[in-house]
C-alpha cells in the first residue's frame, strides 16, 4: 500500500509538472521538448531527486507514448497522399538523406563509436520533427505559403522512411546479423507495400468497420487495434512503432479525423512521459563530455538542412525567398530522433546524452531559423552587395579620372561623358 501511495504522489507530481512546464513552454513561445528532457535529467539517475516507485510505470506508458506518435503521425495521412509524395519529392528525399544522414554517421565513426551506432546516429541527424515544424508553420502564418507543401513533402518522405529504417535499425541492435537483418527488411518492404495496397484498395471499407457513432468506441477500438498490431511487429522484429504507424495509414477519411481528435490529448501526454523517460536514463554529467561534438554536429546538420529546403523548394519552382523559408524550417528535431536514440542506447552508452543535447539544441534553434533565415540571408546579401557596388563604383571612378595635364586635350561632352560612364 505505501508503494502505491508514493506511485502515486511520484507520477502526479510528474504530470502536474509536465503541465506546467508545457505551459510556460507555450507562453515564451518554445516547444516544450527540451524543457521534458531537463525535467528527465533532474529526476533521473544522478539527477537531484531520483525516482524509484514509478520508474517501471513511466517506462511502460513511454512505450505506449513512442506507439500513439507514430499511430497519429500515420493517421495524418491517406495511402493516396503517402504515394503521391513519395512519385513526387522522392530526388528531395534522396537529397535529404545523403545530406543529413551522412553527417551522423561519419560523425559516430569519428568518434569510434562502430557501425551500428553510425547507422542509429544516422537517424538521429536525418529525421526532422514534424511535431515541431507544424506548429512553427502556424505561429508563422505560413501554411498557405508556396514552399509549404515542399516542407510538408519532404516530412512525409521522412515520415515513410521510417517504416523501413525502424525495422533495419531493430534488427542490427538486435544482432540479428546479415541473414536475420534481411529477413527483417523484406518483412517490412512487404508489410509496408501490402498496407499501402490495402489502404489504397480497401481504405474506406476498413475505416467504416472501424467507425462507431460512440467516441468510447471509437477510442478504444483504435487504440487497443494499434497496440496489438505493434505487440504483433514488434515480436516479428520490425518495430512496434512501424505497426502503429501503419495501422493510422489504413485509417481515412471522417474515420481518421475522429480519431485523431480523440487520441491527440492521449497523445501527448504519454508522448511527454516518453520524453521524461528518455531524460531519466541520461546522467547529467554525461552531458558535458559529448556537449562539443553535439554543438559541431548540429551546426552542421542546420546548414545541410537549409540546403535541403533550398533544393526541394527550387524543384517545385518556389522563389529565393521561399527556397530560403523552407530550409529554415526544417532545421529542428525532435521525437524521431529521441525514440531513434532510445532505441540503439545499448549498442554505445554515449549515444543517449549525445542526441539529448543535439535535440535540445536544434529544438531551441529550429524555431529560430524558421523565422530568420530568409531575412538575415537577404540583409547580409543586401550588404555585400552595397559593399560591392561602393567599391566598384571607387575603383572605377579612380581609374576614369584623367590626369591634369591630358585632360585639356578632352573635349567637354565628351570628358563628361566618359567620367558618367
Amino acid at each position: 500500500m505505501h508503494d502505491t501511495t508514493v506511485l502515486l504522489i511520484e507520477l502526479g507530481a510528474v504530470i502536474l509538472g509536465l503541465g506546467l512546464v508545457g505551459r510556460f513552454a507555450g507562453r515564451i513561445g518554445l516547444s516544450p521538448i527540451p524543457l521534458y528532457l531537463l525535467g528527465g535529467l533532474a529526476f533521473g539517475h544522478g539527477g537531484l531527486f531520483p525516482l524509484t516507485a514509478s520508474e517501471e510505470f513511466i517506462e511502460v506508458g513511454a512505450e505506449i507514448g513512442v506507439i500513439l506518435l507514430l499511430l497519429l503521425l500515420g493517421l495524418e495521412y491517406s495511402a493516396s497522399e503517402l504515394v503521391t509524395s513519395l512519385k513526387t519529392q522522392y530526388p528531395s528525399g534522396l537529397v535529404d538523406f545523403a545530406l543529413n544522414a551522412v553527417p551522423g554517421a561519419v560523425a559516430a565513426l569519428l568518434l569510434g563509436w562502430g557501425p551500428v551506432a553510425a547507422v542509429a546516429l544516422a537517424g538521429v541527424t536525418w529525421i526532422s520533427s514534424s511535431g515541431v515544424i507544424a506548429k512553427v508553420l502556424t505561429d508563422l502564418g505560413r501554411l498557405g505559403n508556396k514552399e509549404t507543401p515542399v516542407i510538408l513533402g519532404v516530412l512525409v518522405i521522412e515520415d515513410l522512411s521510417m517504416a523501413l529504417y525502424l525495422p533495419l535499425l531493430t534488427a542490427l541492435v538486435a544482432g540479428l546479423g546479415l541473414a536475420g537483418t534481411s529477413v527483417a527488411m523484406v518483412i517490412a518492404v512487404g508489410t509496408v507495400g501490402i498496407v499501402l495496397l490495402v489502404a489504397l484498395r480497401f481504405g474506406r471499407h476498413i475505416s467504416r468497420a472501424v467507425s462507431s457513432d460512440t467516441p468510447e468506441m471509437l477510442l478504444l477500438v483504435v487504440l487497443g487495434l494499434a497496440l496489438l498490431i505493434a505487440g504483433i511487429a514488434s515480436k516479428l522484429q520490425v518495430s512496434a512503432a512501424v505497426g502503429a504507424f501503419l495501422v493510422g495509414i489504413a485509417l481515412s477519411g471522417e474515420t481518421a479525423e475522429n480519431a485523431r481528435s480523440l487520441l491527440s490529448p492521449l497523445r501527448d501526454l504519454f508522448a511527454a512521459v516518453f520524453f521524461v523517460f528518455f531524460g531519466l536514463n541520461t546522467a547529467p554529467s554525461q552531458i558535458p563530455p559529448v556537449l562539443v561534438p553535439a554543438l559541431v554536429l548540429a551546426l552542421v546538420t542546420a546548414v545541410t538542412k537549409v540546403i535541403t529546403g533550398w533544393y526541394a523548394a527550387g524543384r517545385a519552382g518556389v522563389g529565393s525567398r521561399g527556397r530560403l523559408r523552407a530550409g529554415g524550417a526544417l532545421v529542428a528535431r525532435g521525437e524521431f530522433s529521441i525514440v531513434i536514440a532510445g532505441l540503439a542506447a545499448g549498442t554505445d552508452p554515449r549515444i543517449t546524452p549525445l542526441a539529448t543535447a543535439y535535440v535540445m539544441i536544434l529544438v531551441i534553434f529550429g524555431p529560430l531559423t524558421a523565422r530568420w533565415t530568409e531575412p538575415v540571408v537577404r540583409r547580409t546579401k543586401g550588404l555585400i552587395d552595397a559593399r560591392k557596388a561602393r567599391r566598384e563604383g571607387a575603383a572605377e571612378e579612380s581609374g576614369s579620372t584623367p590626369p591634369p595635364v591630358e585632360a585639356e586635350t578632352v573635349s567637354g561632352p565628351a570628358g563628361a561623358s566618359g567620367h558618367g560612364a
